[in-house]
């Protein structure tokens, strides 16, 4: 593999997010060069600055797509290896490295470990990837091309005729390039629709949610540390059994809400279970706040099948079924009205 990265980045992030503290809730530092850095997790903040600073070495990037890279790649941890080997914040490879990385930040030393030096050779690698994806011919984007070589290595590009198929490596190349792509877009906006949300749990659980616009539906994906399932640290086991040893990257609609409200809250995974949670507290339909949770069912409330997060002015944040992804769209919208059960209001 010629590629910085490698077998284990989106299960990887699990830990990172938990670890790095994904606090959305933080100060607002406004935008930086085009990356909107109260969008990001407050771990990535920090490196704000130089992902702008790699993205200058190529016009074709930007950092918003650099910092995104790099939260999929560490979480934006910068003490983590890899099974096969890859370290630091962009998951280099020691011989990858040697090749692009250089002490960018003149403190004497370099390595994939130095942050600062990792996102600058970051930069130049992906620099090179867009060069030869230019030339190609092959289909898709120079960046998602990029994206997928800087993944799997540019052999596979060519083996594929373009970005590998979701056949290959259980989709993790296929869905790398999709959820980076999601990402730096959200990043490189405003977040529009969360602003004058105020301060307290439930409004910090929408802008949480809200970080993950764009992250693909997927049955049994997510757990409170992110779009993905498969890394097991010990603790609690994600409370009802979420963590298991599959890769699924994505949401479904309660793994979404259970990550929105996670720590301050520790709700339960399943939709029906957050229901009884919270059931003890409810909302009527014009008396929601942000961070609420609304329900629908086929049933009545034991047969719940779907949860959302309410956004203010009669939207929601939700992912509602595979093939969709995490969105905001208005409540009469999300789900047939007539399934509606009612509301519940989490208390911390």
């Amino acid at each position: 593999m010629t590629a910085a990265v490698v077998a284990v980045p989106v299960a990887v992030i699990g830990t990172a997010l938990m670890a790095a503290g994904a606090d959305v809730s933080a100060p607002d530092l406004g935008p930086t060069a085009g990356l909107n850095t109260a969008a990001m997790p407050a771990a990535g903040r920090k490196w704000a600055d130089w992902y702008v600073r790699s993205a200058a070495q190529c016009p074709q990037l930007s950092p918003a797509l650099l910092a995104a890279q790099g939260y999929q790649e560490s979480g934006f941890r910068t003490d983590i290896e890899s099974e096969a080997g890859a370290t630091g914040i962009a998951q280099f490879l020691p011989t990858t490295y040697a090749t692009w990385g250089q002490d960018s930040d003149g403190d004497g030393v370099t390595g994939p470990n130095d942050p600062e030096d990792a996102i600058m050779a970051q930069g130049k690698f992906m620099c090179s990837m867009i060069k030869r994806a230019e030339t190609s011919g092959y289909p898709g984007t120079p960046v998602e091309l990029a994206l997928a070589g800087y993944n799997a290595g540019w052999g596979r590009v060519q083996e594929y005729g373009g970005v590998p198929p979701e056949s290959f490596a259980a989709g993790q190349t296929y869905h790398y390039v999709r959820i980076i792509t999601a990402t730096a877009k959200r990043w490189s906006v405003a977040a529009a629709g969360i602003s004058g949300l105020g301060s307290g749990s439930g409004p910090d659980a929408v802008r949480r949610a809200y970080t993950q616009l764009g992250i693909p539906y997927s049955w049994g994906g997510g757990s409170p540390e992110g779009p993905t399932t498969g890394f097991c640290d010990g603790q609690n086991g994600y409370l009802n059994g979420s963590c298991s040893a599959s890769r699924t990257e994505g949401f479904d609609c309660s793994s979404l809400v259970q990550y929105a409200w996670w720590p301050s809250l520790k709700l339960p995974r399943t939709a029906a279970d957050q229901y009884r949670a919270t059931a003890s507290r409810p909302v009527s339909r014009n008396a929601l706040a942000p961070g609420d949770l609304l329900f629908w069912s086929r049933g009545g409330t034991a047969a719940i099948y779907h949860v959302a997060i309410y956004l203010g002015d009669g939207s929601i944040v939700h992912t509602p079924r595979t093939g969709k992804s995490v969105t905001a769209v208005d409540i009469d919208a999300a789900m047939p009205t007539e399934h509606y059960v009612g509301a519940t209001r989490p208390g911390a």
